[in-house]
Formats: C-alpha cells, sequence, structure tokens
C-alpha cells in the first residue's frame, strides 16, 4: 500500500531518504524457531541470509555481544529475540518477490515453527486473489444465467448479455499490460463490477429489440429502433457511472486512481460492446433467441404500485427518522486503514498469534536522526526506552556503546548504524499496527524527537505508513464524495433537463449510502477505509440507474395522467427490471464478501451487496413517494414538463 501513498507524504520521503542513504530496509518479516540454542540461533540466521529476496537479519547479536553470558545483558532486550528457548529474528523481503522468498521460508522452517509480518500479509493475499476471483466468478456466473433466465423468455438470451459483456471485461484485464501493473485489489474487484454494473446495458437494448420485433417486419430494423430507443437510457446510465469511477482517480492515495481507471475503462469498453458488438452478434444469430424460447417462469406481479404507494408516506417519514443518525454514523465509524487480519483458518493467522503468545506484540518503527552528536542520541534513546510501548531499541549506543568513537571501528561494524548523513536507530514497540493507541504512540514519538532535532528527522514503518494513510484519505473522502455527487448531477440535469430531478434522485439514492455505511458504526464493527471509501463512490454511481429507469418511465406516464396514477403504473412497469439489475449487484456484493480473505475486497463486497438492496428499497418506496409530494415543484423546475392536466 506504500506505493499508492503520495510522493509527497512523510513516510514515503522516509522511505526513499532510507533507501539512498542505507543499504538495509525497514524490516517486514519476523520468523520464530523453538527449541533452540544461541549457537544454533547464529547458525539459522546465515541460513536465513542466504535466502534470496532475504535482507536485513536482526537478532540478538545484533543487540548485545552474545559471547558474553546472556544473564548479564539487559533482560528486556534479551527478551525480545530470546526467551524459553525460542528465538525471534527480523529481516526484510524484497518487495516483488514476496511469494517465492515466503515459500522457501516456509520449507526451511517447517511446519512446527512460525512467520508473520507485512511481507508475508502481502504474498498470502497476492496468492488468494487469483484463487479467490475465479472461486468468485465460478459462483457467480451462474446465479447471474438462473437470475436473467428467470427474467427473460429465451435460453439464449442470458448468453448473448453475458458474451456481450465477458468480452468487455477480457478486453479491459488485456489493456492492463499498458498501465504496466495494477494492484491485486482492483484485479479481485474491478472484472467482477464490471460485469455487474454494466450487465444493465445490454439487459435494456435486447429487450427493447424483442419489443420492437412485434412491431416490425425484419430483425434488422428492430435492431435499428432498439439502439435508438435504448441509447439515451444506456448513455445515461454509463455516464454517471463513468462520471462517478472518474472521482476515484482524483484521490491522493492512488489506489483510487488504480481502481478509478479500470472501471472507467471498463464502463467504456463495455459501453462500446453493447451499442457494436451485441447488435451485430443478435442480428447473426436472433434464430437463436426464437429457438429458446421459453414461457415466463417468475409470475407477474400484478398490482405492486397499488401496494407500495400506500407506503409512500410511512416510507417518508422513515427516511427523516433514519436520514440524520445514518449521515452522522457513517462519518463516526472506527476504520482500519491495513488490509486487516489474516483469516483465522489460515496458517499466517495462526503463527502470528505463536509469535505473540511467546513475545507479544512487535511492531518495529525506524528513526532516522542526523548523524554526529552521539551524546544526545545516547540521551535520546535513554528517553525512547522509557515509554511503556518501547520494549527495545537497536542502535549504535546500544551495541556499540558511547564511549567508542564511530571512527575508530571498521566500516562493516557502523554500517548498520551510520550514513552518510543519518543515524538509524531501530525501535521494537508492543503497540498494535494501527488504531487510536497506536497513532497516539505516533505522535509522542514525533514530539519527542522534534525536541531533539527539530524537524530534521525521519521515521517510517507499517504502522507509520498507516499513520500517513490515514491523513491521505480522509482529505480525500470529502474531495471524491464531492466530485462525484456534482459529476452525477449534471449528467442527471443534462438527462432530465431538471433541476429537483436531480436532487430528488441523489437524495434517495445518497440516503441508502449513508444508511449501508453507517451501519458498521452502529454494529461496532470496524470497517476497512479503503472499502468504504470507494463504495461511497461505487454505489452512487452504480445504483442511481435504479432511480434514473424509474424516473424515466415516470416522466412520460405522467404526461398522461395525475401523479399519483403515474406512480403506480411506473411501479408496475419497472419494479422487475430493477430488481433483476439490484439482484444481480447484490449477489455480486455477497459473493465477493463471502469468498474473499482479502478484508478490503470482503468490506467491498458486503457494502456493495447491501447498498444495492437498500438502493432498490429506497428507489421503490421513498423515491415514488418523493415524486408524488414534489410534482408541483418538478413541473415548475423541468423544461418542456408537459404534465397531465386533465380532470
Amino acid at each position: 500500500m506504500v506505493d499508492y501513498l503520495p510522493k509527497d507524504s512523510p513516510s514515503t520521503i522516509a522511505m526513499e531518504t532510507m533507501e539512498e542513504e542505507f543499504d538495509g530496509a525497514v524490516a517486514n518479516t519476523r520468523v520464530m524457531i523453538k527449541d533452540i540454542e544461541i549457537q544454533e540461533a547464529l547458525e539459522f540466521k546465515q541460513d536465513l541470509k542466504a535466502i534470496d529476496g532475504v535482507s536485513e537479519v536482526t537478532w540478538l547479536d545484533d543487540a548485545i555481544d552474545t559471547k558474553t553470558p546472556i544473564e548479564m545483558a539487559d533482560k528486556d532486550t534479551v527478551d525480545s529475540y530470546y526467551r524459553n528457548g525460542n528465538a525471534l529474528f527480523s529481516f526484510h523481503i524484497a518487495e516483488g518477490k514476496e511469494v517465492e522468498t515466503t515459500d522457501e521460508i516456509y520449507e526451511l522452517i517447517g511446519k512446527k515453527n512460525s512467520m508473520a509480518g507485512e511481507a508475508l500479509d502481502t504474498a498470502t493475499s497476492q496468492k488468494m486473489t487469483g484463487k479467490e476471483t475465479m472461486y468468485a466468478a465460478a459462483l457467480l456466473i451462474p446465479i447471474i444465467i438462473i437470475i436473467l433466465i428467470l427474467s427473460t423468455r429465451s435460453w439464449a438470451e442470458p448468453v448473448f448479455f453475458l458474451t456481450a459483456i465477458g468480452i468487455s471485461v477480457i478486453i479491459n484485464l488485456g489493456t492492463n499490460i499498458f498501465i504496466g501493473e495494477i494492484s491485486f485489489i482492483t484485479q479481485s474487484v474491478a472484472p467482477i463490477l464490471q460485469l455487474a454494473v454494466s450487465l444493465d446495458y445490454a439487459i435494456f437494448l435486447l429487450h427493447s429489440f424483442g419489443d420492437y420485433r412485434k412491431q416490425t417486419d425484419t430483425p434488422a430494423e428492430a435492431m435499428q429502433m432498439a439502439m435508438k430507443r435504448s441509447f439515451p437510457a444506456i448513455a445515461a446510465s454509463a455516464s454517471t457511472t463513468f462520471f462517478g469511477f472518474i472521482a476515484l482517480t482524483f484521490m491522493d492515495f492512488e489506489i483510487g486512481a488504480d481502481l478509478g481507471l479500470n472501471l472507467v475503462k471498463g464502463i467504456a469498453l463495455s459501453f462500446i460492446s453493447v451499442m457494436v458488438f451485441l447488435p451485430a452478434l443478435t442480428l447473426m444469430f436472433y434464430h437463436w433467441i426464437d429457438k429458446t424460447e421459453h414461457k415466463q417462469l417468475l409470475p407477474s406481479i400484478r398490482n405492486v404500485g397499488k401496494t407500495l404507494n400506500k407506503l409512500r408516506v410511512p416510507a417518508l417519514i422513515v427516511l427523516l427518522i433514519f436520514m440524520v443518525p445514518a449521515f452522522l454514523g457513517q462519518s463516526q465509524t472506527n476504520f482500519l486503514y491495513g488490509i486487516g487480519e489474516q483469516p483465522e483458518a489460515s496458517r499466517a493467522y495462526n503463527d502470528e498469534v505463536a509469535i505473540e503468545e511467546v513475545f507479544g506484540k512487535h511492531t518495529p518503527m525506524v528513526l532516522l536522526l542526523p548523524k554526529g552528536d552521539i551524546a544526545k542520541e545516547k540521551h535520546f534513546v535513554q528517553e525512547l526506552k522509557n515509554f511503556p510501548d518501547v520494549k527495545s531499541t537497536v542502535s549504535y549506543v546500544d551495541a556499540i556503546g558511547p564511549a567508542i568513537p564511530p571512527n575508530y571501528l571498521d566500516e562493516s561494524v557502523t554500517a548498520p548504524f551510520f550514513s552518510e548523513n543519518y543515524s538509524r536507530i531501530i525501535v521494537n514497540t508492543t503497540v498494535d499496527t494501527e488504531g487510536e493507541a497506536t497513532f497516539a504512540f505516533i505522535d509522542e514519538i514525533q514530539l519527542l524527537t522534534s525536541d531533539y532535532y527539530e524537524d530534521n528527522y525521519h521515521i517510517l514503518g507499517e504502522s507509520v505508513t498507516l499513520y500517513d494513510m490515514k491523513h491521505v484519505v480522509e482529505k480525500d473522502n470529502t474531495v471524491v464524495n464531492l466530485l462525484t455527487v456534482i459529476a452525477i448531477a449534471t449528467v442527471l440535469l443534462i438527462t432530465f433537463r431538471s433541476l429537483s430531478f436531480p436532487v430528488v434522485l441523489l437524495v434517495t439514492i445518497q440516503s441508502a449510502v449513508w444508511i449501508n455505511l453507517s451501519i458498521p458504526y452502529f454494529t461496532n464493527t470496524p470497517l476497512v477505509y479503503v472499502g468504504y471509501l470507494i463504495i461511497s463512490t461505487v454505489q452512487l454511481a452504480a445504483t442511481v440507474d435504479y432511480a434514473i429507469l424509474l424516473t424515466e418511465a415516470y416522466k412520460e406516464n405522467r404526461k398522461e395522467m395525475h401523479a399519483l396514477p403515474a406512480i403506480k403504473k411506473t411501479i408496475d412497469e419497472k419494479i422487475f427490471s430493477i430488481g433483476v439489475s439490484a439482484s444481480i449487484l447484490s449477489s455480486v456484493g455477497f459473493i465477493l464478501w463471502l469468498t474473499s480473505s482479502n478484508q478490503i475486497v470482503a468490506s467491498i463486497g458486503l457494502l456493495l451487496g447491501r447498498g444495492a438492496l437498500l438502493a432498490f428499497i429506497m428507489v421503490v418506496l421513498v423515491l415514488p413517494a418523493l415524486l408524488s409530494l414534489l410534482d408541483r415543484v418538478i413541473e415548475k423546475t423541468t423544461w418542456k414538463a408537459n404534465f397531465y392536466k386533465g380532470e
């Protein structure tokens, strides 16, 4: 995730500074070896160093002189590396080599011993991404096919839908080669989201084609008329999603740009596929549709508009009751900024628990301080050790001692501690990787370091990266949400040529977003922030289509009848189509949630699944209520509304 932080963020600058000044990198992995003597541990350390991708292996001999009895050394320092016959090694695994290196380490340590750390988390997530994406697709495609079969009158139509969108998904994945690299989070989420969000376009076109075939002489003429009729609806639907996803690319935290670019590309390709490839495919093989016709498998829903219309007042009252608490709650959720914990059934999770049981929590940080004043560094290190959450430090004054000038020693001895400009101190802490207490601890460390060295220092480590991430994404939230609302409102303004319709539609869908994102707060469930940020855009952009579909039909019906009859007729006509679309998007979300071990992907899935259901409920209950309540306002603020005025 550090790759996606802005180039001017403190932890990015700190990382670049350390890479320029020192040969080594920050430890991102730990290994615990059980029942081992000190001499055996020193030999194991050399075996670990010999593995390709491993560097900066740190153990007890880097903190004290292991030639002297360890009983004479500082107990806290010894316990950080060697306790009850168990040895804990810290080291760095090179970026890009996480999978193969951790596999080789597992072979070295066997099943008896344990490994944990940031690099292992990355390796585990990368391994699971491909498997889980295929597993999700294997579950999802049959479910979508079943939904489509139930909602169409031909066995072949679902094949046409999935072929048109499937080809655009494959092209989108293939064009990522021109980007160079994408996040494994994007790889997990983007293809399935693209399929779910853009399947509506194909459904709109083929349903329209089926209607016009009853009115025209040739399939070609029916397709021409279907393309002309469905183009505005498909273009409006694609535009709201397209511009909503573009808002993600304005995030400073560049995971948003990574996912946003893929989704924008995917929506554009899906639109082209539906308007160019699908008509050609259909005209070549339309006889398959004729040959595979079947009776409608779902019973018709009659008078549902009349029933739902009776609920419009209670629906508005419920919305008014929940809107403000939902808005306040969604901003007060307890957020996680990393990728969260590994699944409890995984070896990675159990190994981490095993290491913590023996050595406690271990979150290392690295400080780069101005080089030169050993006496000041000694006092600074002493103050660092006074923090309850600091269990040990590794520095020149710890390992060598302030009495011996560095100039008297060989460079190989001093290289881990000094560069040309900086002195390096490793701080081993017992804080969690992230959380309020951890971020408060980082503030305290920064305050102490500033007292000694003003602003002339750097601090880095996984928790520091997450600290920076927190501050970056909090700013992003306001920008992305504002841009999303402005972009979608502009599209709606052009589509409906109205000042009031966009407001009504956005209030409806945004309320569903707030309710969805407030549930973790009211259930006291921590939420991965990247998932929160992405879904606040994705849900609004993807589900506003339901509101567009219903409102367009209402607008036409309102020209022929009064508001309440128009709403009843519109619900009767469109609830089935909206229900199909919502059920597909909801299925996608819940399957991502159920199949993914990555908490970011799983949280996006859960929020998307729940959000699609909430949007459906809001569109069929609250939106009709708002349309009838504000009928006069809508008529006066809509260009050429031509609403029915008969008795």
